[in-house]
């Protein structure tokens, strides 16, 4: 991924991103052309700042098999964006952009052991549930134990043992304060989450620039 310097954010702001998230696309190496899927993950960091994902994909989805242990692989994580009109900038000779969160990892796979699949499963569903508090979070037990043996097979969990991360929140921050003045208005005015989600993270980067800001 092209990362422009204006637009780089450091490692703790990835990881939160990452973590934030908790979800991408998975893209592997195949015969023809790349194969992707989209999967749910966890994030695990290990001494010495490694940083490691840990995921399932389907058994019956051949993209497993494609990659193996060993094998590189890039997993893209994005978070909210948006569309800027030139109209909202209040300077002449704008022209349309957009705005986006964004982490590019690429790393090694290692296939976890099958023994350690419930346990996986077990990780990943209470991350989720978690968030969901004061709801009482779902386990694994609620299930019968055919069904949860059942599930078990049809899965193969794998590591990702990351090796670089590339990652950026574009939002304009090369402009000035007039310009971010009125793209947040612009955002703010806007009926998707994603806009607004987006004009916070400017009203932040503008503060820090300008001091003082809204």
């Amino acid at each position: 991924m092209y990362v422009h310097n204006a637009f780089k954010i450091d490692r703790p702001r990835a990881i939160a991103l990452l973590r934030q998230r908790a979800f991408g696309m998975l893209v592997v190496p195949a015969p023809n052309a790349p194969a992707a899927v989209h999967v749910p993950f966890l994030v695990n960091e290990g001494p010495n700042e490694k940083l490691s994902l840990e995921l399932h994909i389907a058994r019956a989805n051949s993209l497993h098999t494609m990659i193996g242990d060993g094998g590189k692989v890039l997993l893209i994580c994005q978070g909210a964006d948006a569309y800027i009109s030139p109209d909202w900038l209040g300077v002449p000779n704008q022209v349309p952009t957009w705005t986006y969160q964004a982490v590019h990892l690429t790393g090694t796979v290692r296939r976890q052991p099958d023994e350690e699949t419930p346990a996986h499963l077990v990780r990943l569903s209470a991350y989720f549930e978690q968030r969901l508090l004061p709801k009482q979070p779902w386990t694994m037990d609620k299930l019968d134990d055919d069904r949860r043996t059942m599930l078990q097979k049809v899965i193969v969990p794998i590591v990702i043992e990351v090796e670089t991360i590339e990652a950026q929140h574009k939002l304009i921050q090369h402009k000035g304060e007039t310009e971010h003045t009125g793209a947040i208005a612009g955002l703010r005015g806007g009926l998707d989450a994603g806009s607004h989600v987006i004009a916070d993270l400017m009203q932040e980067t503008a503060r820090q620039k300008f001091g003082g800001f809204g």
